[in-house]
């Protein structure tokens, strides 16, 4: 079983390489200047086809690999094909919430000295752990990840992290349009319903509600916006979409899309007044923005529909239907997709180039959280314009 897993990712890595053509010149620079040689990098990121090549990526300079997937992310195929490349890695498909934090706490115990992070795990280890004085420094990939870094783990971090969500080449090329896209694909892969004439609710107009509002009203969907900032929700009422507070809009929305980095958007007031028949959705890091427990305690009975489809009722003969159990909806379901290639080309690019800042200068950068230098943006602009080949 084992070889059929490593012979069917080896399959699906031969596609998703020829599409990444940025992270394919680097690592051939990587294989000559190796920058991570001596050096142990800690994972935890989705383990699918792309991290796999940013993966590869890394080895060829000079890395030793210790890395663990997300919560419901993991690709077995992908994890066999990983450790037969000589990585050590932890996860499988199937791990329940409490083996994905042992698996981060495998990684921490591994003892890196540099970090790849996603949702700021493998940093709250180190933290609790007391090792921030051995790690040179790290990548955190996620908005959700940021806040974590700025709010909860403030001034408990001695080395520098660049927040590669702080990127505007992010924020464009993967957060507003690969984001969106894979959303509004993933709704309608799992669901196999219409988007337009629709009523969707989305939850965040940052970059990544941007792009699944922006996507959803292309096809035809009928869009809202619920926006704390006061100034995102000016430029969503310019956009010309509805903007109103999530409450008003419970019994308007067909479909509710979370999209804030921030715990319990939809709680138990909302679960209260939702209207009969809503489709739950989340698309941020952590699983936490639709208060699953609280709605499971409100609810009085639920049924399994589907892979990652399932009706909860409520009380008031109401029933509302909750996909991927609340995780991010764009890696949940039979053969999960997530962000195109280009676009995780570009971000896992971004993630190359400031691992290597961090393992070469890390003295050229401050403790802390940190956006990625302006110069590795500009530089990686100008070598996706050449592959996009803009200028014809």
């Amino acid at each position: 079983m084992t070889d059929e897993l490593i012979a069917r990712a080896a399959a699906r890595l031969t596609w998703v390489r020829s599409r990444m053509a940025l992270l394919a010149e680097v690592r051939e620079q990587f294989a000559i200047s190796r920058p991570f040689a001596g050096h142990r990098i800690g994972m935890s990121l989705h383990l699918e086809p792309k991290t796999a090549v940013l993966l590869e990526t890394l080895a060829a300079g000079g890395a030793e690999i210790v890395a663990t997937g997300n919560h419901g992310s993991t690709q077995d195929d992908v994890v066999a094909f990983l450790r037969d490349q000589g990585m050590t890695i932890f996860g499988a498909r199937d791990d329940t919430l409490e083996q994905h934090r042992a698996n981060v706490a495998s990684v921490v115990a591994a003892e890196p000295d540099i970090l790849l992070d996603n949702g700021a795990d493998l940093v709250a280890g180190i933290v609790a752990a007391g090792r921030g004085a051995q790690i040179v420094g790290g990548t955190e990939e996620t908005t959700s990840g940021g806040y974590r870094l700025r709010d909860e783990l403030a001034d408990q971090v001695p080395y520098p992290v660049i927040v590669i969500n702080d990127s505007p080449l992010k924020a464009i090329g993967e957060n507003k349009h690969a984001v969106g896209q894979s959303v509004v694909e993933s709704f309608m892969r799992i669901t196999n319903l219409m988007i337009p004439g629709r009523r969707f609710v989305v939850a965040g107009y940052g970059w990544c509600g941007r792009g699944v509002a922006h996507y959803l009203r292309a096809l035809g969907g009928k869009v809202a916006v619920v926006e704390v900032d006061e100034i995102k929700a000016f430029e969503a009422a310019l956009d010309g979409y509805r903007v109103a507070d999530v409450l008003d809009l419970a019994e308007w929305g067909e479909v509710f899309i979370t999209a804030t980095g921030h715990p319990q958007v939809l709680g138990t007031e909302f679960f209260e007044r939702v209207a009969d028949g809503a489709m739950l959705v989340n698309c941020g890091h952590f699983p936490w923005e639709i208060d699953v427990p609280a709605l499971r305690e409100l609810a009085t009975g639920s049924t399994e529909i589907d892979t990652a489809i399932e009706r909860l009722d409520l009380p008031g003969e109401r029933h509302v239907t909750l996909l991927a159990d609340g995780r991010m909806m764009n890696l949940a379901g039979r053969e999960p997709k997530g962000n195109s290639i280009e676009s995780m080309d570009l971000g896992f690019l971004l993630q190359a180039l400031s691992l290597e800042r961090v393992a070469t200068a890390a003295d050229t950068l401050v403790a802390g959280a940190q956006p990625v230098p302006d110069a590795i943006n500009r530089e990686i602009a100008r070598r996706m314009l050449a592959t996009m080949k803009a200028d014809r």
